[in-house]
């Protein structure tokens, strides 16, 4: 048994992969603020404690703690939030992060999953899937931050020799996505089914993105916390895409969902979003290489998504 913290632990894919620490014995504790996150995501048999990561509780709760692994999912996440207000992105994903990172460096933890971003550090990438190597050139706030983590965390292996591993997720759904703000195409495309109301898609709909499952990223997570990683000598040694590799359009994953739903609408067509990168998928084969696979077809996951939320509207609805 191992003590883990989640950060972001009531949130949709950081509750998923503290569900999966608990099923294989860890002691679980989440942290979460909960601006974002939900209680009710909590897993049964976790420890909560509601704290932002950029208080000094938090660093008191790592400090005292005894954690093996810390699962750092807490961040800043709406990337118009970043471009409207880039110190309060930096506050949170720069700030919050140095604080969890000292203080695990402090307490000796023994590894850090850092949840970093492989759609937004490699900007508008020449090469499709794209390896880890690429060029770094973020185009938000967001990105620069999430770059920035990973430099911190490079250092603080290489100065301190604190071990880690970055996550470059891809676009990320399932069940727990939030519809709400600037949330996952599939969450919006699923409530605006559910409610007969039609899609509405910016652009051609010709824009791609590499789907992944939930799923599938919380194996990622597991695979890379016990794999045996190899001392950083650039700091791509140490960030692992996770994705599938597979292009999917809008236009798409629009129809994918409606066959998976068993359910149609109408498709509106809106003006392109200004800024939006028109392509992205990843190559995830160094994470492949250590036996991770990703293991849930794109319109099994949709269905599966689609179920949950359909379900958990009928029961809210229900409780009113």
């Amino acid at each position: 048994m191992r003590r883990v913290l989640v950060t972001g632990g009531a949130g949709f894919i950081g509750s998923h992969v503290a569900d999966a620490y608990l099923r294989r014995g860890d002691e679980v504790v989440v942290l979460d603020s909960l601006v974002h996150g939900r209680r009710e995501n909590v897993p049964e048999g976790a420890e909560f404690v509601e704290l932002d990561i950029r208080d000094s509780g938090t660093a008191d709760l790592i400090r005292e703690g005894r954690f093996d692994l810390i699962s750092h999912h807490a961040a800043q996440m709406d990337v118009r939030v970043s471009v409207t207000d880039p110190r309060f992105d930096a506050s949170v994903n720069v700030d919050g992060l140095l604080n969890v990172l000292h203080a695990a460096h402090l307490a000796g933890v023994g590894r850090v999953l850092f949840v970093s971003s492989g759609g937004v550090v490699y900007g508008e990438p020449e090469k499709r899937p794209t390896p880890e190597t690429a060029p770094k050139l973020p185009e938000s706030p967001y990105g620069v931050t999430k770059l920035a983590g990973e430099q911190y965390l490079y250092y603080y292996h290489k100065v301190h020799g604190m071990e880690y591993a970055a996550l470059r997720y891809s676009n990320v759904f399932g069940p727990r996505q939030d519809p709400h703000g600037e949330a996952g195409v599939v969450a919006i495309f699923s409530t605006r089914l559910l409610s007969g109301e039609p899609f509405t898609i910016f652009g051609d709909g010709e824009q791609t993105r590499d789907y992944v499952y939930v799923g599938d990223v919380v194996a990622a997570n597991l695979a890379l916390s016990d794999a045996d990683l190899p001392s950083a000598r650039s700091l791509d040694d140490r960030g692992f895409n996770v994705g599938t590799g597979t292009e999917t359009s809008v236009n798409e994953l629009a129809r994918t969902l409606m066959r998976a739903a068993d359910e149609q609408v109408e498709l509106h067509h809106a003006e392109p979003r200004p800024g939006e990168l028109m392509h992205s998928s990843l190559d995830a084969g160094r994470l492949r290489s250590l036996g991770w696979a990703p293991r849930t077809s794109l319109e099994d996951g949709l269905r599966e998504t689609y179920h949950w939320i359909r379900d958990n509207t009928n029961d809210k609805a229900a409780s009113l």
